[in-house]
């Protein structure tokens, strides 16, 4: 896990995207914020980067390849898995048929966005500052 890698979030929802950046924003992370609108362009520069992210942020719905089929082909490709690159799902919702599903694929966490932008700060801090913790097998003193 690279602590010091870009922050990635998937997102395709615009004013989600600014939402989630200010709240970032206010909480001064050094790290790189990257925003894709949906899976494939996220997939494609996963794959097609030698980059490796901190943190996966993905929403669940979205055009093209949802989340749940990007967790499955990120899941299925060894260099990625290799990595230890945390993906939560970040999403307005949660049916019990989608948290299901995302824990089959090995996510690392399913979180419900808050609609309050301080409540989103502090969950997003609680986020971060545990997997800045977190010791990965890819883990090197």
């Amino acid at each position: 896990m690279n602590k010091r890698g870009p922050i990635v979030i998937i997102e395709d929802d615009i004013d989600d995207q600014e939402f989630l950046g200010q709240a970032f924003e206010k909480l001064q992370y050094p790290n790189e914020i990257i925003f894709f609108a949906d899976g494939e362009q996220a997939l494609q520069y996963l794959t097609e980067t030698s980059i490796e992210p901190f943190i996966i942020f993905s929403d669940i719905n979205m055009p093209k390849l949802n989340g749940i089929e990007l967790r499955s082909k990120v899941h299925e490709n060894e260099d990625l898995r290799m990595k230890s690159i945390p993906f939560l799902f970040f999403s307005t919702a949660a049916e019990q048929q989608h948290v299901v599903e995302a824990y089959s694929k090995s996510v690392q966490g399913f979180f419900i966005k808050p609609f309050d932008f301080n409540e989103m700060v502090v969950m997003i801090k609680n986020i971060v500052e545990y997997w800045q913790s977190c010791v990965s097998p890819n883990y090197v003193k």
